[in-house]
């Protein structure tokens, strides 16, 4: 298992400079994909404890931030040098905390009005998944949200190929360089991808209420739960 964190690791550090820039090529529905995750992140609190978890860039979190500037922020990244983007990105800030680790094992202290991830969560096997979403609903407070903007298995195989082949051409027709292309589907090696029903099935079982999947495009899906008791 740690030779397999340090393989995500190795890849997502080759691309940290080039990882932004690269998104809207490699995310078909990419606007849809971040303003539905940003708009289903909502509290009450007009400065909320946030916990990005599989943060990379800091990409979701920055959408985020402008949603709510006096938030406090908290990274956890297991590639050091994806974070190092991050502190640039958001050195305009006061309190935002940086973590390199693996969040399946961090010891938080602190508990969370929101919690976020994207792209991040699908790398995880099903156990570490079910694992991790019970972990979330415990560092929230009540009333809490869990957002997660990720990718799915197909409910079929047929179904899966169907999502792999339309993002393939899309990707192909991008005007990403054939390098960045090849690079992107070394990356999918990397991916253990569970299913949306079984998703949602794990984060009611994990406590949450009102889950949802928000948004749906092919395999890229916005995934919501929201925790009622502390």
């Amino acid at each position: 298992m740690e030779h397999k964190r340090a393989n995500v690791m190795a890849k997502f550090d080759e691309i940290a400079s080039k990882y932004d820039e690269q998104r809207k090529k490699l995310i078909p529905c990419f606007d849809d994909f971040y303003s539905i995750a940003v708009s289903a992140a909502k509290t009450a609190n007009d400065s909320p404890n946030i916990l990005d978890v599989g943060a990379g860039t800091g990409l979701l979190s920055d959408f985020v931030m402008e949603k709510y500037p006096k938030a406090s922020l908290t990274l956890v990244d297991i590639s050091e040098k994806m974070l190092e983007m991050a502190r640039v990105r958001f050195e305009k800030y006061p309190n935002v905390t940086y973590i390199v680790d693996d969040y399946t094992k961090h010891d938080f202290t602190e508990k969370f009005d929101v919690v976020i991830s994207s792209l991040s969560i699908h790398h995880l096997t099903d156990m570490e998944k079910k694992n991790l979403y019970e972990r979330i609903f415990s560092l929230l407070k009540a009333d809490g949200v869990f957002v997660n903007a990720d990718q799915v298995l197909g409910s079929t195989s047929y179904i899966d190929e169907l999502y792999k082949t339309d993002w393939k051409q899309k990707v192909e027709n991008s005007g990403l360089a054939r390098q960045e292309i090849m690079s992107a589907y070394e990356r999918t090696k990397l991916d253990k991808m569970s299913t949306l029903e079984e998703q949602i099935s794990w984060l009611k079982e994990a406590g949450f209420s009102d889950v949802d999947c928000m948004y749906k495009y092919f395999n890229f899906v916005v995934l919501y739960g929201r925790k009622l008791i502390d």
